[in-house]
């Protein structure tokens, strides 16, 4: 597994590690003993670099993380705050931040947190002075070594470099979402940040695994958040029509590589961007979970496939994405 300077954490992880998303909610049903399953196959493949939220399964999923981290230390744990409140700029102050800094703490069972996101937080968030003095003020008191932002558009993430303390940006980044590479990823390595890619496969379009006749249960944002009911449309399908999608995937899939899969063949072209750190696939089973860190040992996707994506994205999927993230 290829190792990856993660911004100005400096602490390097794998470049494929494990999105948790799954094992809280939102998904579907997830069971105790397979989200262990999971995080053991992962850690088994080489993943040493976990993504959770405080609103995953409303911390469901930190808790697994917290019970598992305990017999495996070297994992770096990344977590994120501010989704359990109404979203207005007032809830982003020191007092909410100690607060959800404690329960994420207690879920994870640790003094002092590895890396705390913003999680996609107003946008005018990004241009107060206040919010990133608070978040200094948290890493000086010892709650968390890092912090950083995750993101929902390009111009967010730009704001979010532009802060000297800012870690990392996570920010959506697959076949169907190619919007960062211009400009977000040399600016992040430019100035020393690391990138986060998720929503790596297009929450499972670029999977290949789904058709016309593809159903989601009635407690899957692929359901209830289609036409972003719930939160941001750009998290659920990438924020393409869902069978806009799938035609893109039908022109994607002749350019896989010989004994690759299509999931495999979505994360190496993520790997292969300039700029990115990891990316964080979920897996709601063991089998995902090795097959997601396959893609690290496929071979660099040629010039050839690469403009190929390119072209795929410029005639199907720019038209409805380009303009938003």
């Amino acid at each position: 597994m290829e190792h990856r300077r993660l911004g100005r954490t400096g602490r390097d992880v794998s470049v494929v590690g494990l999105g948790t998303w799954q094992l809280g909610a939102d998904w579907g049903d997830v069971s105790e003993e397979t989200a262990f399953a999971v995080l053991e196959t992962a850690v088994e493949t080489g993943v040493d670099f976990f993504d959770t939220a405080d609103v995953y399964g409303d911390g469901r999923s930190e808790q697994f993380i917290g019970r598992f981290v305990k017999d495996h230390p070297d994992i770096l744990v990344a977590t994120k705050m501010g989704r359990r409140v109404e979203q207005t700029p007032e809830n982003y102050n020191l007092d909410n931040f100690r607060a959800w800094n404690d329960r994420s703490r207690q879920n994870l069972g640790v003094d002092t947190l590895d890396l705390v996101q913003l999680h996609c937080p107003p946008t005018p968030v990004y241009s107060s002075d206040e919010v990133f003095d608070a978040l200094d003020t948290m890493v000086a008191e010892g709650r968390m070594k890092n912090y950083a932002v995750s993101v929902e558009t390009r111009e967010e993430a730009l704001k979010a470099i532009a802060r000297p303390g800012v870690a990392s940006v996570q920010i959506i980044l697959n076949m169907l979402r190619l919007g960062p590479l211009a400009e977000v990823l040399p600016a992040a390595q430019k100035a020393g940040v690391g990138i986060i890619a998720r929503v790596p496969l297009a929450s499972g379009l670029l999977s290949g695994r789904y058709d016309t006749r593809t159903t989601f249960p009635e407690n899957d944002h692929r359901n209830y958040n289609r036409h972003g009911a719930a939160f941001d449309v750009g998290e659920t399908f990438s924020g393409v029509d869902f069978e806009t999608g799938l035609e893109a995937v039908r022109r994607l899939a002749p350019l896989v590589p010989e004994g690759a899969t299509m999931a495999q063949f979505a994360l190496r072209w993520i790997i292969d961007q300039p700029g990115v750190s990891a990316i964080i696939p979920g897996a709601s089973n063991p089998g995902q979970a090795r097959s997601n860190s396959a893609a690290a040992d496929l071979a660099p996707l040629t010039g050839e496939t690469l403009a190929a994506v390119n072209e795929i994205y410029d005639d199907l999927i720019a038209p409805q994405v380009a303009d938003r993230w």
